[in-house]
């Protein structure tokens, strides 16, 4: 019979006592929690472990005796440990102890319906307690376990894991607490925790309160039927700004709610969201820190107009090029003179209209600068509408550009249709067959030359003003990858993955440490990383 024990690597320089754990009849194995030391009293070390199996709802039992050196010296020490399982009465009692000058221990098992003609082969895992508590290996409750036999396998390591995470009572009590029981685990020690911790978790309580209430103020207010009129509907749609605006609010709200995690992945989703507002604001307060120094912007409201100029100059010397013979082709002079002054008058307009606004702006980008204390990502989406409002002369040249265009293609290819006896039907939206009279073919002959001869002027003017557009667009959308980058990017699981990749296990290892003849086996389990 194979006997697995499973004993934690920081009760291995415990003093002796009683090993204090779980016994698993349905794997042969016992885990080992705790070591409690001497002196003692049996009947107060029962009634702990039944307050504490009522608390974690685990079957916790003496499951034998540890001794630290195994000495000539202390075999009375021995002979009083085996003493001790005739009085706590477990089956099989373990008795695990330290060979002073060997790296291999001792480890038997004594059951008492044994013959004494079998002998049992003891294998002894370490494992490291604090990894396996906090990696989160458990199963959630509402898990379904399947029935394959790679499933099965791993339930067994799961009822392990399981114990040791339900035993988180037992663990918050360390050797510096009075009381009739002493115990070794990995918090003896000190309970692991920060005062600052501790702090901000009292303080949180009212805050998310605030905070609740007035984003539920805000909520309101966001689906009152005030924003659902036009033209607020349409900008509330169309600004890069009050699309991060109700990204975040979305975020505080997950945050700020009082329902606790169901699951460890909604309590990473909710530190992954936590620490990027963190992050967000800590970074647009720096920004607009860096903004209201050295009078930066003002130097960058005077410099935004005569950029304004100097790319309205390269728009105007863009547009004669177009308007002569750009790269020799033989243009259509008359519409190619008509599209050019219609494109220079608007840009005429946008440089009035820039010139005009010019002392209002640096008061604008003042205000601007404030709103980068909501956070980086409100910031760049306010840069993103800016640069969508300095350019919009140029999508609509796009525009322009592409209605006649396409009402170009719309006709040449109605016409071509003409030209081979078909028609489309717009009731039954299809092309079906037609006769057309000689008048019919005459004047569409006429039409389809003169939009074929009027194309290439159209398709160059359209070609010119999408790469443009297409510029404007390539800049937005980097800041946009910025932005989503902020709001996306799980800043919580890369800290855990780069200082404490373990609670991001996706498994576990077993590695042998010593084998040898009449020795238990001892094997190392080890919390394998989430590969990144």
């Amino acid at each position: 019979m194979v006997l697995k024990i499973f004993f934690p690597i920081c009760c291995s320089a415990a003093e002796s006592g009683l090993l204090v754990g779980r016994w698993i009849p349905e794997q042969n194995s016992a885990v080992i929690l705790a070591v409690i030391h001497f002196p003692f009293i049996p009947g107060q070390v029962k009634q702990y472990l039944s307050e504490m199996q009522h608390a974690t709802q685990v079957k916790l039992s003496v499951l034998g005796s540890w001794t630290k050196t195994k000495q000539a010296k202390e075999e009375s020490l021995d002979r009083f440990l085996e003493d001790l399982g005739t009085i706590f009465s477990h089956d099989p009692w373990i008795q695990l102890s330290k060979e002073k000058g060997s790296k291999f221990w001792s480890c038997s098992a004594s059951w008492k319906d044994s013959n004494g003609n079998e002998e049992d082969e003891n294998i002894l895992v370490y494992y490291d307690q604090r990894k396996v508590m906090l990696s989160q290996l458990h199963p959630a409750q509402d898990q379904v376990v399947s029935s394959d036999q790679k499933t099965v396998e791993a339930s067994k390591l799961v009822a392990v894991f399981d114990t040791v995470a339900k035993s988180k009572l037992l663990f918050m009590k360390d050797r510096y607490d009075e009381g009739p029981v002493k115990l070794t685990h990995w918090q003896s020690e000190g309970v692991e925790a920060s005062i600052i911790v501790e702090l901000l978790k009292q303080a949180s309580v009212p805050a998310c309160m605030l905070i609740t209430f007035l984003l539920s103020l805000v909520c309101g207010i966001c689906k009152s039927r005030v924003l659902t009129f036009w033209p607020l509907s349409f900008i509330w749609s169309k600004l890069s700004t009050c699309e991060q605006l109700g990204h975040r609010l979305q975020h505080l709200q997950i945050i700020s709610s009082r329902r606790k995690a169901p699951n460890q992945t909604q309590l990473m989703r909710k530190a992954n969201i936590f620490l990027s507002l963190l992050i967000d604001m800590t970074l647009g307060i720096l920004l607009m820190s860096w903004l209201y120094q050295k009078n930066r912007i003002g130097h960058l409201a005077n410099a935004l107009v005569p950029m304004a100029d100097h790319v309205a100059q390269q728009l105007q010397d863009l547009l004669q090029w177009l308007m002569g013979v750009p790269a020799g082709l033989k243009m259509n002079r008359a519409l190619d003179q008509v599209l050019g002054r219609f494109f220079l008058y608007h840009i005429h307009l946008w440089i009035s209209y820039i010139h005009l606004m010019s002392p209002f702006i640096e008061m604008i980008l003042w205000h601007v600068g404030l709103s980068a204390c909501l956070g980086l990502t409100v910031a760049l989406s306010i840069v993103s509408d800016i640069i969508a409002l300095m350019t919009f002369h140029i999508y609509c040249f796009y525009v322009y550009g592409a209605r006649l265009y396409c009402l170009k293609i719309y006709g040449l290819s109605s016409l071509w249709r003409l030209f081979r006896g078909k028609k489309w039907n717009v009731l039954r939206q299809r092309v079906d067959s037609c006769s057309y009279d000689l008048d019919q073919l005459f004047i569409g002959t006429l039409l389809f030359t003169i939009l074929l001869f009027l194309l290439p002027t159209t398709a160059l003017y359209y070609l010119v003003f999408t790469l443009l557009r297409l510029l404007v667009v390539i800049v937005q959308g980097l800041i946009h990858l910025l932005v989503d980058l902020i709001n996306s990017l799980p800043f919580y699981s890369v800290i855990l993955r780069l200082c404490r990749s373990y609670r991001l296990a996706s498994g576990v290892k077993f590695r042998v440490l010593e084998q040898e003849a009449g020795k238990p086996l001892r094997l190392l389990m080890q919390v394998n990383h989430v590969i990144a």
